[in-house]
């Protein structure tokens, strides 16, 4: 085994009573000579001041949080610092990062880790470390709270989000393109012509006006009415006055709401005195953000379940049903105790990938709680249930089943008749029904609202039930593979601006109705105008790649951008390779199975191109351009 010894003592970052030393970070947002995709990539070395133990002594600890890892050998001590980095960097989440590499130099391993947000993985790199230095000396380290922490920090990432990472895990397993523009705070997925931009679920195709629309409840409620759908009776109130006087002219229970909102934060159902409606139209109140007007709705509350249904590009997908979160009383802890232990459980950790967020406990619980008779401090009997809540507010702790198979046709076609209605990819319909399993036109069903953002880990990964692909569907709208999704690229590792707008010409010679985008170190093109030449090399691509009107790229990606930026995207069309360097040859790496590479080493050149390989040498005189320029016709 190979015990990644040290000529001299070397210690960068590490303390003087520390057995390893970690240092030269790196991130990359994608493929980089160390790693096909985005990376966070540092070097790892022992420092000689104190004595690591033995690599199995760190593996029989590290085992037993992660037993996979106790199944496997090692080659030194940076090869377990990896693959235990792989690991925790999944966050017991299940997070899709599991690539990873090691590079050996003499006074010191290269580690290379898969990454999405640099500051979490580089936080994970640093809580490793800790576990690795604590095992050295026979100590405990928080882990549980640590990996509490990493989950969070991750969670408040742009990529933290459930829906926006779903959709991002989704767009990676199916070879999608996709990259966060931190200037317009928009995930895109696709490049050029290709491209769809948008926040979660509502994308730049989608109508702004019928996404304002949704959200302005009163004028959303008065329009399904119109078409015949079943609406609950109700009116819009500004005091309190006038809510009291609603609720007793459409008779109790009722429910209130603000106009304006989202997440059923403000919302009370089943309200049932003027006692209750007091509470109620404040709760309601305080939810209005403050630059809009101060407009409640009061509504007749149906009694029934509360269903979410969800339809993308007009069609019905999935169906869940959101129940209020309860506990089960053991007959010795109180009510507050049992919400204690049942926020503990995996399932409600309140990550991106958790079926249940943890149970809130505010005001409107404990009023609930009080009309049973109840407070956070009483004793549950043995088995018995207590819901927490009226309304069934996932983001407080409500619970999601999936009914997607058991729905009543007629509640598909009538999910889908309103979809028709908005040019919205996504519509969340949310009702009120009995059972979803008997048709709406028999009564006892009502549409409460719709929402042109909905969220869709609810779907995705129900407390109970079946998960429904719901980013699959959202994807597919827009692309069947991930080859839909991409424009033509053709990559240099070295060109000149004289060689790089003979290319465009003969490009454009072609398909003179095309935009191409072209950058080397020496400038920035769309087809023949130049453009502003950023400093940072991978801007240049990313603005490229922004540009909604581009039908091909060319790039240049030399060595030393390469090894200090690492390339924006990943996959070339065609890879032109003029006596590359070991570095650049990683052009070669990143390619797709209908790829053509062209490589010249002096005179020589050599042509592959689907399993097959030719060769020959340059003429007297002949231009290298002759050469590639005849294998751009293959990606046009």
């Amino acid at each position: 085994m190979v015990q990644d010894r040290v000529a001299d003592p070397i210690r960068v970052n590490a303390r003087k009573t520390d057995a390893f030393d970690i240092f030269n970070f790196k991130h990359f947002v994608g493929a980089n000579p160390y790693l096909e995709t985005g990376a966070l990539v540092f070097d790892f070395t022992l420092t000689e001041l104190t004595q690591p133990l033995p690599v199995e002594e760190y593996v029989a600890v590290i085992s037993d949080r992660y037993p996979n890892l106790g199944n496997e050998t090692y080659d030194s001590y940076a090869h377990l610092f990896a693959r235990t980095l792989s690991e925790v960097g999944k966050l017991q989440m299940d997070l899709h990062l599991d690539r990873w590499g090691i590079k050996p130099y003499p006074n010191f391993t290269r580690i290379s880790l898969q990454s999405l947000h640099e500051r979490t993985t580089r936080a994970v790199v640093y809580f490793v470390w800790d576990w690795f230095e604590a095992i050295t000396r026979d100590k405990e380290i928080t882990f549980d709270e640590q990996i509490s922490n990493l989950q969070k920090r991750f969670r408040q990432s742009v990529y933290g989000g459930p829906t926006v990472y779903a959709l991002l895990r989704t767009a990676s397993r199916k070879g999608i393109p996709a990259f966060y523009l931190w200037d317009e705070g928009l995930t895109q997925y696709g490049y050029g012509k290709k491209q769809v931009r948008g926040v979660a679920t509502t994308f730049d195709c989608d109508s702004h006006v019928d996404s304002d629309f949704t959200t302005r409840k009163d004028d959303c409620k008065a329009f399904l009415s119109t078409l015949g759908f079943p609406v609950p009776k109700g009116d819009i109130v500004i005091t309190e006055r006038e809510a009291l006087s609603v609720a007793r002219e459409i008779g109790y229970p009722v429910a209130v709401k603000p106009v304006v909102g989202h997440k059923g934060i403000g919302v009370t159902a089943e309200v049932r005195d003027e006692y209750e409606l007091e509470s109620a139209f404040d709760r309601a109140l305080k939810a209005i953000p403050e630059n809009e007007p101060s407009r409640i709705i009061v509504e007749k509350s149906i009694i029934g379940a509360d269903y979410r249904l969800l339809c993308v590009n007009g069609r019905f997908v999935a169906v869940t049903e959101r129940r209020p979160a309860w506990v089960v009383g053991d007959g010795d802890s109180t009510i507050e105790e049992l919400i204690r232990e049942e926020n503990r459980k995996p399932g409600r950790w309140d990550t991106p990938t958790s079926a249940m967020a943890k149970i809130q406990s505010d005001e409107a619980m404990e009023q609930y709680l009080e009309q049973q008779r109840l407070s956070l401090d009483s004793i549950i009997e043995k088995d018995r249930k207590v819901y927490l809540r009226k309304v069934a507010n996932l983001s407080s702790g409500g619970v999601s089943i999936d009914a997607t198979r058991d729905i009543h046709p007629d509640n598909i076609i009538l999910a889908q008749d309103i979809a028709q209605h908005f040019r919205l990819i996504c519509l969340g319909i949310d009702v009120i029904a009995r059972n979803l399993n008997e048709s709406w036109k028999s009564g006892d069903f009502a549409i409460l609202e719709i929402n042109a953002a909905p969220g869709i880990l609810m779907h995705l990964n129900p407390a109970i039930g079946e998960s429904v692909d719901v980013p699959s569907h959202i994807l597919e709208t827009f692309y069947k593979s991930g080859t839909d999704a991409r424009i033509p690229i053709i990559t240099f590792n070295n060109i000149s601006v004289h060689d790089l707008q003979e290319t465009i010409d003969h490009i454009l010679l072609q398909h003179p109705d095309w935009t191409v985008g072209a950058v080397c170190r020496d400038g920035v093109f769309v087809n023949r105008a130049a453009k502003i030449l950023n400093k940072d090399y991978n801007v240049n691509l990313l603005t490229l790649l922004r540009n909604p009107k581009l039908d091909l790229l060319i790039a240049e990606y030399e060595g030393e951008i390469l090894e200090k930026e690492g390339m924006f995207y990943y996959g070339s069309n065609i890879v032109v390779l003029d006596n590359p360097t070991e570095t650049e040859m990683i052009l070669a790496r990143d390619i797709f199975e209908d790829s053509t590479v062209v490589i010249r080493r002096r005179d020589n050149v050599s042509i592959r191109r689907k399993g097959l390989i030719e060769e020959y040498s340059l003429g007297e005189d002949e231009p290298f351009t002759r050469v590639y320029l005849k294998e751009v016709g293959t990606v046009l």
